[in-house]
């Protein structure tokens, strides 16, 4: 087995397509199907479970493709560290976010670390939101995600960045959209554009706790992978929507962002990680984090947990 095979074998198994694999590669298909099946052929296994319609891991290829994964990595490790020869700071790091909520956060972190520590590796996956992002960083597939406050999971490091609050976002044509501020109950009818229900949304868990609050259930008529997608849709007229402050920036034309007025949820948008990981770039780019990102004046008590919970 030839690590030229580890990095072919993985490309198709993170697309689980092989003609995409291959556009990634920067490859055929038909030499990128013949070196899978030499490697099947000198394991002895079958790696992928291949249909006319889709190409799925065999418990084989998962087993490989974990053991195939920190092979690749410790090679980039160890390539790194040659490159770095002891002139500074080196490794990789993974950061999970959002997408939106993180527009001018990230661009921010990743030139000042650039600047700072050029040896150490940004590694991003996007649309990881905020409750996917606390299970990710448990689990390790990640070292700092961006999450909102409070979070539930225990043995997290966080640092706060900014206050959030609930903006109601509406059809310019909507009929609440020449109101100054809204209400929750004033929503009561309406239908909701909003994230699926397994997507680790915190605004979808949110968006269903403060309806009940007020004695309804959201009614969702469409599910959308990201805020950009969302506001787009409510501009479609599809649907009213809430959102987080931190959105705002998308400034989708067709909308109209308007305050919601009552009691909410106090939130703040905030960086985790775990700080038992003992890792030296992991604790650089969170001093750089610390100093460049924005501290607010407050802090989240027990009773504003209670509002979430």
């Amino acid at each position: 087995m030839e690590i030229r095979q580890l990095r072919l074998f993985m490309a198709v198994a993170e697309e689980l397509h092989f003609g995409r694999a291959a556009d990634r590669l920067h490859m055929a298909q038909p030499p990128l199907s013949q070196q899978i099946k030499l490697l099947e052929k000198e394991l002895g296994v079958s790696l992928f479970a291949r249909t006319t319609r889709s190409v799925e891991l065999t418990s084989a290829g998962e087993a490989l493709l974990s053991h195939a994964r920190l092979v690749l990595e410790a090679m980039q490790d160890a390539e790194m560290a040659a490159k770095a020869s002891g002139s500074g700071m080196y490794g990789r790091v993974r950061i999970g976010f959002a997408g939106a909520a993180t527009r001018h956060l990230l661009p921010q972190l990743a030139r000042e670390v650039k600047a700072r520590y050029p040896n150490i590796e940004l590694v991003l996956r996007g649309n990881l939101y905020a409750n996917a992002a606390q299970e990710a960083i448990a689990r390790g597939d990640i070292d700092l995600g961006f999450v909102r406050l409070p979070f539930n999971l225990p043995g997290l490091s966080y640092r706060a960045i900014e206050d959030e609050t609930l903006v109601c976002v509406l059809p310019v044509e909507h009929e609440l959209a020449a109101k100054k501020s809204v209400k929750i109950s004033d929503l009561i009818d309406q239908p909701f554009v909003t994230f699926p229900r397994d997507s680790g949304s915190t605004l979808r868990s949110i968006t269903n706790k403060v309806c009940w609050d007020q004695g309804f259930t959201p009614r969702v008529v469409q599910e959308a992978p990201d805020s950009y997608t969302i506001h787009a849709m409510v501009a479609a007229g599809q649907g009213v929507s809430l959102a987080f402050s931190s959105t705002l920036n998308i400034n989708q034309p067709g909308v109209t962002y308007l305050p919601i007025i009552g009691e909410l949820p106090t939130l703040q948008s905030a960086i985790a990680w775990d700080a038992a990981s003992g890792s030296q770039a992991l604790a650089a780019v969170v001093s750089v984090a610390d100093a460049i990102f924005p501290k607010p004046n407050r802090v989240i008590e027990e009773q504003d947990k209670m509002l979430i919970d």
